[in-house]
């Protein structure tokens, strides 16, 4: 079984270990237009973020690093569901060991990365080791997933993560002290009035510093019901 993401788009595996979140639309959402044709997704999963953009950009090709043999293996399936097994490949390794995974340094124009949220042993973790994995640092740090992004993003090359709004410090912060200077911020918010749930950062590969904070991604309308922005990401 399978759920495809809009009529005739992106079919993902039907599985309650592989869903789709918000979290990943949304960074996918935030850098689909931005030219690139070697993109690498961190920690790919399932391989959603990568597979949307291919999808949508036929002169994309995109590598996904994962560590989860499971996950990987679900994104090799979805590239298959997708027509995309020539342009989406998965690499089953730990990116903290990039040097030695058979990836060149700074060969992609685009990184992007949906990473680990929480501080490891911070008590927001799960009882799964599948999910807890994806959820909290054990196995990939802020500063981790930075540290493989600069080694290869190319020189003028974009970084892009969504992460949350409670380490927006940390990560400005990390990502400038790894050589890639923020860009762009985006708030993700549930309502208007709501305070953000999610961010979105863009960074640039030996970029100078000024950031550029664009209007809140808002998810519903004061009834409940999808924005217009968030209508025209999912094709509703």
């Amino acid at each position: 079984m399978y759920n495809e993401f809009w009529l005739g788009g992106p079919k993902f595996l039907a599985d309650r270990a592989f869903n789709i979140g918000t979290d990943a639309v949304m960074l996918y959402a935030f850098c689909r237009k931005m030219r690139a044709k070697r993109v690498c997704d961190l920690g790919c999963g399932s391989g959603v973020i990568g597979q949307l953009l291919a999808f949508s950009n036929e002169n994309i090709c995109v590598t996904g690093v994962e560590i989860q043999k499971a996950s990987a293996d679900a994104a090799l399936e979805n590239a298959k569901l997708n027509g995309l097994t020539n342009r989406f490949e998965v690499i089953c390794g730990d990116l903290r060991e990039y040097k030695k995974l058979p990836l060149e340094s700074g060969s992609f124009d685009l990184v992007v990365m949906n990473p680990p949220y929480f501080v490891s042993g911070s008590g927001k973790s799960v009882s799964d080791d599948a999910t807890a994995i994806a959820r909290d640092e054990r196995f990939c740090t802020l500063e981790d997933a930075c540290t493989a992004a600069a080694y290869l993003t190319k020189w003028g090359g974009r970084f892009c993560m969504v992460h949350r709004p409670e380490r927006l410090s940390e990560v400005m912060t990390t990502m400038s002290n790894k050589g890639l200077e923020p860009k762009s911020l985006r708030f993700v918010q549930h309502r208007q009035d709501s305070s953000p749930n999610l961010i979105l950062v863009e960074a640039l590969r030996g970029g100078k510093p000024g950031l550029n904070i664009q209007k809140p991604l808002i998810l519903t309308t004061p009834d409940g019901t999808d924005t217009g922005e968030v209508k025209e990401i999912y094709h509703r």
